[in-house]
């Protein structure tokens, strides 16, 4: 489905639809999919999800990011695939919305910090995208780089970090059917503070790995550095799967707290995704590799 501004939903009209496959789902009416949530969980609400973000290229205060990102343009978009690939190409961003239907999926996620919630998003599987353009043998992972915009990204003022964003993965999680690029929210284009136009959602990994604003993916065949890699290394490793026996070095992992909910409850192993995913770790050492 290709999200036009005649389509949008509002969030009673979507949480009603939800409702409905739920209960089709537990009745045994619909088989289940990947594409709905680890367990089945009410979505947060649309204020929630888009005003307590973590997005530092506009500020490090989660509750002031929806304000700031007004006056941000995604528009005009295009994304560039280039690297290991046999057919390097650049795509506007409406293109994008045209050649890949959209799909409607309940992602949870999860913060590094300790906090979660439950996102409808809307997109398309990246591995819909990379397959396009014909990996090479020697592509093993592949790199996301946002957008540098000082003039509108107020945050980027700041050298707390290098600019732009960059994030990883290995091309098999990539190319793992969960794996989301991400153009909507609610039924809605995607908003400014959420990671307009184009995010990604990676939802058995800690937040910071669901890169925003992408406007650059590279197949390569080393394993990148990602920006919070290369600024807290001992802090942040490169595969970021949820774990709640991996401490973070300054607090547990063990409990989280979803937004919106006073008590914490416990962190589920790679998120509740443990099902799908925990094969592609068969042997690692997650402690090791974390």
């Amino acid at each position: 489905m290709v999200i036009h501004s005649s389509d949008i939903t509002t969030e009673s009209a979507f949480l009603k639809r939800r409702q409905l496959i739920q209960s089709a789902l537990l009745l045994g009416i619909l088989p289940a999919v990947q594409s709905v949530s680890a367990e089945v969980e009410a979505p947060n609400t649309i204020e929630q999800i888009s005003r307590y973000n973590n997005y530092y290229e506009f500020s490090t205060n989660k509750e002031v990011i929806w304000k700031l990102a007004e006056a941000f343009k995604p528009h005009p978009w295009t994304l560039t695939i280039e690297g290991e690939v046999q057919r390097p190409r650049t795509i506007a961003f409406d293109d994008l919305l045209k050649q890949f239907p959209q799909e409607e999926r309940i992602y949870r996620l999860r913060c590094v910090e300790g906090w979660a919630m439950v996102i409808p998003w809307q997109g398309f599987s990246l591995a819909s995208l990379i397959k396009t353009c014909n990996p090479t043998s020697r592509a093993k992972f592949v790199e996301f780089i946002g957008l540098e915009r000082p003039t509108e990204m107020i945050g980027q003022r700041n050298k707390m970090m290098a600019w732009p964003y960059t994030e990883g993965l290995r091309i098999d999680e990539a190319l793992h059917p969960l794996t989301l690029l991400v153009t909507g929210l609610y039924g809605h284009p995607l908003p400014n503070q959420n990671g307009a136009p184009l995010r990604l959602a990676v939802p058995w990994k800690y937040g910071f790995k669901s890169i925003k604003a992408i406007t650059k993916i590279r197949l390569v065949e080393e394993q990148p550095v990602s920006s919070w890699m290369r600024s807290a290394p001992s802090e942040y490793g490169f595969y970021a799967n949820v774990n709640p026996d991996v401490s973070h070095p300054r607090w547990s992992q063990r409990r989280e707290v979803r937004i919106g909910h006073a008590s914490k409850q416990p962190t589920l192993l790679f998120n509740g995704y443990a099902d799908q995913v925990a094969s592609m770790y068969q042997g690692m050492d997650l402690v090791k590799y974390f």
